[in-house]
């Protein structure tokens, strides 16, 4: 997910990552460190990404807690590398997540740092469409995904996987409005709607992160009754 913007020259990611991930900025150092080695070495993470590992993917994606309610569920869809899902659920511990991702050695790799670092985490194997992930991890409050398929595939995704009134929250870049606009039609279809755009970590990270935020509508709001 691609985002431009200046850093202030005075920016310390550091102080900022301390600031987010408080008493557990321990853990997010490890994971981390874990990207950077372990990550790269099993082609989670691409080498030229690792000296911006904190502010491109730790910290773009743990801002994103601000929009999350406390103790809320939330499944993370082609989770990866565990972005964003693990990231939040290192900052928020009163957070019930769970990671969904398909390939093998990518759920080996995020089951392994869940069981060594002791986050109260699910690692789902599994394509979110698939019924049995959908029965596993449905009913959440919140599905969260980063740079994973187009925004009308991924609403088709999402919107199972939560409760009526549920919402979805897709990590996109400089051109989500644009793609809102043409996926319009099929998000409601859907039952996507109140659909915005949303800037997180303000005054805390260089480039906010853009979230389109959608909510499942009701069958009576989708009728119109």
């Amino acid at each position: 997910m691609e985002q431009v913007g200046a850093r202030p020259d005075d920016w310390d990611e550091l102080k900022v990552a301390h600031q987010i991930f408080g008493d557990r900025f321990h853990i997010a150092q490890h994971y981390h460190d874990s990207l950077a080695g372990d990550g790269v070495e099993r082609g989670l993470i691409g080498p030229r990404e690792v000296p911006r590992l904190w502010e491109r993917h730790l910290l773009n994606c743990a801002v994103v807690a601000e929009l999350i309610g406390e103790g809320e569920s939330v499944v993370d869809v082609g989770s990866g590398a565990g972005l964003p899902g693990i990231p939040l659920a290192i900052a928020r511990p009163d957070l019930r997540v769970t990671l969904v991702e398909p390939l093998l050695r990518r759920s080996v790799y995020l089951a392994e740092f869940v069981e060594a670092h002791g986050l109260d985490v699910l690692v789902v194997r599994g394509r979110a469409e698939e019924s049995g992930v959908i029965k596993e991890a449905g009913g959440a409050d919140v599905v969260t995904s980063r740079a994973v398929a187009p925004l009308e595939k991924l609403t088709k995704w999402s919107m199972p996987l939560v409760h009526e009134h549920g919402r979805m929250l897709a990590l996109k870049g400089s051109s989500a409005a644009e793609e809102i606009e043409r996926a319009r039609p099929a998000l409601a279809k859907l039952g996507a709607g109140k659909i915005d755009i949303v800037e997180c970590g303000k005054g805390l990270v260089p480039v906010p992160t853009v979230v389109v935020r959608a909510e499942r509508l009701s069958r009576r709001q989708r009728h119109g009754r």
